[in-house]
């Protein structure tokens, strides 16, 4: 009788621990918790289960839905370093979450210049000897996509160290360390970002639907999932897909890798090269337009990364987002108009909250065949400027600190700087210079045109950026340049610029009677207004003449 009864009771903890509440995946070991509010905790369990969850001296009970949910709230935390441990406890069993700490947490997003890691950084060693620090800590969304919202996610919590911090984001991990720094309490980031990815696939099925519906975007949404119908209805083609995929990997794709690394570091290094590396064959293609895209294409089907990647992490606590992306949709700036402001919305109404969202402008990248563009970079750049308009958002000003060669710029410590103050004085009210010049007025006096700035700082002045591409020129630091008029020809001329104050007052002898000014408007401008802080202006204009 005893071997039965062990096996009884062996039945009976398996039982008890399959019973066991779930959480949801971003409450494991390690995990950051948001201070000065409250704290959503949530999870799966049986139906009707009755559930405790405890941290920090707080009890709160909560019963799980006929379809198995839960959730609890806690009330808002003091920030704090020390590690705790968070218990979610029923008749069934527990679950212990360990190493838990109290502070601010970020939503980091967008595509590939968010996604950089620190370790593909030109100083990436030096930043990596001294990262070490545990009450930096971050959690890597691992790249999926999805049809439909989903509720599981794949990624761990990470404390910064040399062996951890080289796969986080470069621009998040300088934002986080100087959070850190000058808020003296943990700081955690949340990476969710996919390098080519466009907007429209970070935005919910019901953002493109909200009036007046984007159709666009919902006509190649419903494309997406029409071809997915075919490949599910045929089961061979996503199996000979598989199949092919794993021998290109195995046949095609190291040799490629090696020949596009060397290609890279050549490149970088200033040496002669001639035209990119191509694979010996073709990459197969997903025949999915909702799954992942083969090796070298990126998600382009509207929801999927919100699907995946975004989705679940709500109704998570957060600080606020930080989100770097454009180059994708650079050639539909005027759509953007319209894309970027749904996607805040959409994000705030998905977490119940007017989330902080700080966001970075397009950097400089490409040649102009005209100092003006006619087309390109800087309608996108105008777009995410009037984005500002949106309440609780910030704009970091990048402009100088792009590369026309690479769309991948270095130099992320500064785009991680930039956003980091405007953190510091938009969320947690610093009094502080936190951004460039905007501009607040323009208009025509005579043969001149004087345009008023706000956010000035200590003065105006012709500055120079903190970092420079190779090959690219030193500004002047003795005269301003970037600026352009036009008289009633609507023909470009450059001007010469004056600082006045908080003003500037541009002016031609080629254009005696101005109707419009711009400044920065090309793909990679040569323009230098500051503040004396040392934060870079804007490209505006003051025209709304069609591209």
């Amino acid at each position: 009788m005893r071997f039965p009864a062990r096996l009884l009771l062996l039945l009976l903890s398996l039982s008890l621990l399959r019973g066991a509440p779930q959480l949801a995946p971003l409450f494991t070991d390690g995990v950051v918790l948001q201070c000065e509010q409250a704290v959503r905790v949530w999870g799966k369990a049986d139906p009707g289960e009755r559930l405790t969850v405890e941290f920090a001296g707080q009890k709160v009970d909560t019963l799980a839905l006929g379809d198995g949910t839960w959730r609890a709230e806690l009330a808002p935390l003091t920030a704090n370093g020390t590690p705790a441990v968070l218990t979610v406890s029923s008749p069934q069993g527990s679950r212990v979450v360990r190493d838990v700490l109290v502070g601010e947490v970020w939503l980091a997003s967008g595509q590939s210049n968010m996604a950089a890691p620190l370790s593909s950084t030109p100083d990436a060693a030096e930043r990596l000897r001294e990262s070490a620090d545990g009450q930096l800590r971050f959690f890597i969304v691992e790249k999926q996509t999805a049809a439909a919202p989903a509720t599981d996610l794949r990624g761990k919590w990470e404390a910064s160290a040399p062996g951890t911090a080289g796969a986080l984001s470069a621009v998040a991990y300088h934002f986080a360390r100087e959070l850190r720094m000058h808020r003296k309490r943990p700081v955690a980031i949340i990476l969710a970002a996919w390098g080519g990815t466009p907007i429209e696939a970070w935005m919910s099925l019901g953002a493109f639907r909200e009036p007046p519906a984007l159709e666009a975007p919902l006509r190649k949404w419903e494309d997406a999932l029409a071809q997915q119908a075919r490949v599910l209805a045929n089961p061979a083609l996503a199996t000979d897909y598989s199949a092919a995929l794993k021998a290109w990997r195995q046949e095609v794709e190291p040799a490629f890798n090696q020949a596009t690394k060397a290609y890279n570091e050549a490149k970088a290094a200033g040496k002669a090269v001639g035209d990119k590396p191509k694979p010996s064959r073709p990459e197969p293609s997903n025949p999915d337009p909702m799954g992942i895209p083969s090796p070298s294409k990126r998600p382009q089907t509207p929801t999927v990364c919100h699907n995946a990647m975004i989705a679940p992490l709500a109704p998570f606590s957060l600080q606020g987002v930080l989100w770097y992306q454009g180059e994708q949709n650079a050639g539909a700036g005027l759509e953007y108009r319209a894309l970027l402001p749904r996607l805040i919305a959409d994000w705030r109404k998905l977490w119940g909250a007017e989330l902080p969202f700080l966001y970075v402008q397009l950097p400089a990248f490409g040649k102009d065949p005209t100092p003006v563009a006619e087309k390109g970079w800087p309608w996108l750049r105008e777009a995410q400027l009037m984005a500002r308009s949106v309440p609780r958002t910030a704009m970091a000003v990048a402009i100088d600190l792009g590369n026309p060669d690479d769309v991948h710029p270095d130099g992320k410590q500064h785009v991680g700087h930039r956003l980091a103050l405007l953190a510091r004085r938009e969320v947690h009210g610093e009094a502080l210079t936190a951004s460039g010049p905007l501009p607040a007025s323009m208009r025509a006096e005579g043969p001149a045109f004087r345009i008023h700035f706000t956010a000035t700082g200590a003065g105006l002045v012709a500055g120079q950026a903190p970092w420079r591409a190779r090959g690219v020129e030193p500004l002047p630091t003795d005269r301003l340049v970037g600026f352009f008029l036009a008289g009633e020809d609507r023909c470009w001329h450059p001007a010469e610029a004056r600082i006045e104050g908080d003003s500037v007052v541009v002016s031609s002898s080629s254009v005696p009677r101005p109707v419009a000014v711009r400044y920065g408007w090309a793909n990679s401008p040569r323009c230098n207004l500051y503040n004396s802080e040392g934060l870079p202006a804007s490209p505006f204009r003051s025209d709304d003449w069609p591209r």
